[in-house]
């Protein structure tokens, strides 16, 4: 899981660039207009639509995006319906990957995501194939700086956190998903600053790597995935030693 939350550190660094952020916009406001349709445009009583939104405001998403796609999502602006579909399939070197998708077309997508994973040396798998190696958990990351581990200890764990895991230069909170608002709510009230926090899947087992070209390979499979406009989140069972990731991205 260290290499899962090194890559996505990467990543989200990656996503700074402005066409990465227009991206990341595109998608959180998709991921938001569905979560305000199947549950309301009303963040307390919508968790998953208090969870979007606060990643998008740790995302920098402006304030009107954010309201146009509740509105969208609750039917009071005209909009596209999204289907939400999730893919499952392998890279390289037996690495589980889970794909989540919003699609107006569900045909389509299928289609172009099955040929990126052939394309890329993956392979897509059945429904079920590799769901069960990975669980819906909150995430939330910490600078280092911002609490030392005593103080991050008291008051995450006193909130009902499950774990604190410390990835080299941040902290990760693990919380179960229905906690995951209350204890960066409890962070926040401590004066320990968060920098992020979203709903993730994390994979209970990992598949180590520790060459270069592996994690290439593997890594261009993700990076595909993630490249299509539909694909809103991909998850790996992947663990890279730093050194091996910083070689794979060179």
């Amino acid at each position: 899981m260290s290499g899962h939350s090194k890559w996505h550190s990467i990543k989200h660094a990656k996503g700074a660039a402005d066409a990465a952020r227009g991206k990341l916009f595109a998608r959180l406001a998709r991921q938001i207009e569905v979560a305000a349709r199947e549950g309301g445009g009303d963040m307390e009583g919508n968790p998953t639509l208090r969870s979007m939104v606060q990643k998008a405001r740790d995302g920098s998403m402006p304030k009107d995006n954010i309201e146009r796609a509740i509105k969208r999502g609750t039917g009071e602006l005209e909009g596209v319906t999204y289907e939400s579909i999730v893919y499952e399939g392998y890279a390289t070197n037996g690495v589980a990957v889970y794909v989540e998708v919003l699609t107006d077309n569900r045909n389509r997508t299928g289609s172009e995501v099955k040929n990126v994973f052939n394309r890329n040396g993956g392979s897509l798998a059945e429904p079920g194939a590799v769901a069960w190696q990975f669980e819906r958990k909150g995430v939330i990351v910490l600078d280092k700086a911002a609490a030392s581990e005593d103080d991050l200890m008291l008051a995450a764990l006193d909130a009902g956190a499950e774990d604190i895991a410390d990835q080299g230069d941040t902290w990760q909170v693990t919380t179960g998903p229905s906690d995951l608002h209350t204890v960066r709510t409890a962070l926040t009230e401590a004066g320990i600053e968060v920098k992020e926090s979203e709903l993730t899947m994390l994979p209970s087992t990992a598949v180590r790597l520790e060459e270069a070209s592996k994690a290439k390979s593997v890594l261009r499979v993700i990076d595909a995935l993630e490249e299509h406009d539909d694909v809103q989140n991909v998850y790996a069972n992947f663990d890279i030693p730093d050194d091996v990731m910083a070689a794979a991205y060179a």
